[in-house]
């Protein structure tokens, strides 16, 4: 059974993860959402991420990446958060099914690391989107 894909939604109405995939360049937003089709056809449990896929660890642990490289290897990142429980937990959620919630996007320069503060500010998002119920998912 396939999953399904929802951007979070800000109490004001901002979907952080379209105002990042706006600034992307065209070729890697399209990497970046075949990556997360193909994650959520396989279902997310059985996807070989090779890569593109990845569970995080440590303060981030929870939480999976999209990784896509772009032109001068700038580094792309989705971060995600799983959903899968019961139908009527995921129902009184306002989810139809199991979901991969995309939260936010981050950008970085190859062969760097991002902030221990931008892991942070997805933490943040990710917790609202967490506390919300039913969740605030983009139309």
């Amino acid at each position: 059974m396939a999953w399904n894909v929802v951007y979070y939604r800000q109490a004001n109405g901002r979907v952080p993860v379209d105002e990042f995939l706006a600034g992307c360049p065209v070729k890697v937003r399209a990497r970046l959402l075949a990556v997360l089709d193909d994650v959520a056809e396989a279902p997310p449990p059985q996807f070989s991420g090779g890569g593109r896929w990845e569970a995080m660890h440590g303060a981030m642990r929870g939480y999976y990446e999209v990784r896509i490289q772009g032109p001068s290897r700038e580094q792309f990142r989705l971060f995600c958060i799983l959903e899968n429980a019961e139908p009527e937990a995921l129902e009184r959620r306002g989810l139809a099914g199991p979901v991969i919630a995309v939260i936010s996007g981050l950008r970085k320069p190859w062969m760097t690391r991002l902030r221990e503060s931008d892991y942070r500010a997805v933490r943040r998002l990710g917790d609202k989107y967490l506390a919300t119920t039913p969740r605030r998912v983009a139309e």
